[in-house]
């Protein structure tokens, strides 16, 4: 493909943003529901921070430049980070039943740690332009998005299907992911160390997709039998107790009536209760 700095930017620019709101779906059904059940914390906090760790080291005079590589490098990451480990906080408020404030401070201390990082990493690797630096956080980053996947990968066995993850939230991460690969097709030189990044967001987010597309419908099948026989179950206990209760069998008693040698008979239920007066 012919070099095309306008291609590179725009493509780039609109992967940038789908990575950059891509999570505003996830915390909204977390809020919504008040629950993060089904939802790994390692997928909303360790691939994140993986890929903001990633561009915390792209150079915008090497990767993308001009004003993209502003916004990608400084604001991006920035924003990213924030949303991820705010839905961090989300788990550790809904899930781990942590208070508001215990959860804020958690998230909090952890963003400023990951700033502090971020901060030392630009520092140390831009005036020297390591490419090899460069590279390693990058294979890093790769590493890490696919480990950070796994647990959510054991929810869903657990479970049976998808519960609890956002598919919008899924979906956007996918796009982004394939803008941010096809930006690199324009570049001078292609990036393989971030196309095998971007592509593996692609595949592994797209096995969650799957996933929820074949195993959800079969949970609801399976819950809807289990509900068709509780009822039944139901029905049919009722007639027996009714049975139950109407097959009471009575008994012949004999009084001896007053004043009388002849005993009469009187039909009372098994069943029956007596009062002294």
């Amino acid at each position: 493909m012919p070099v095309n700095t306008v291609a590179e930017n725009v493509l780039g620019t609109i992967g940038t943003i789908c990575w950059t709101c891509q999570l505003i779906p996830q915390i909204w059904k977390s809020w919504r529901e008040h629950s993060t059940a089904g939802l790994s914390h390692l997928l909303v906090c360790v691939p994140q921070s993986s890929k903001f760790e990633r561009n915390s080291v792209d150079l915008p005079e090497i990767l993308h430049p001009g004003l993209y590589g502003v916004w990608r490098l400084y604001l991006w990451p920035q924003l990213f980070g924030f949303l991820s480990l705010f839905s961090w906080g989300q788990c550790l408020y809904y899930d781990k039943k942590k208070s508001r404030l215990g959860a804020c401070l958690i998230a909090g201390s952890v963003m400023i740690i990951v700033g502090a990082v971020e901060a030392g990493m630009i520092f140390a690797i831009r005036p020297s332009m390591n490419h090899r630096a460069i590279d390693f956080f990058g294979i890093l980053a790769s590493i890490v998005i696919a480990g950070g996947l796994l647990p959510q990968y054991w929810e869903i066995w657990q479970r049976k299907e998808v519960v609890g993850i956002s598919m919008p939230f899924m979906v956007i991460d996918i796009l982004g992911g394939v803008f941010s690969f096809l930006s690199l097709i324009f570049r001078p030189q292609f990036d393989i160390v971030a196309a095998v990044a971007y592509m593996l967001v692609v595949v592994l987010d797209s096995v969650v997709v799957v996933a929820a597309l074949i195993l959800n419908p079969r949970a609801r099948r399976r819950r809807l039998a289990t509900e068709v026989i509780d009822t039944e179950s139901i029905s049919s206990a009722e007639p027996r107790e009714m049975a139950l209760s109407s097959s009471a069998t009575t008994t012949i008693i004999t009084v001896p009536a007053s004043g009388s040698s002849t005993p009469s008979k009187l039909m009372a239920n098994e069943n029956y209760s007596t009062e002294k007066c």
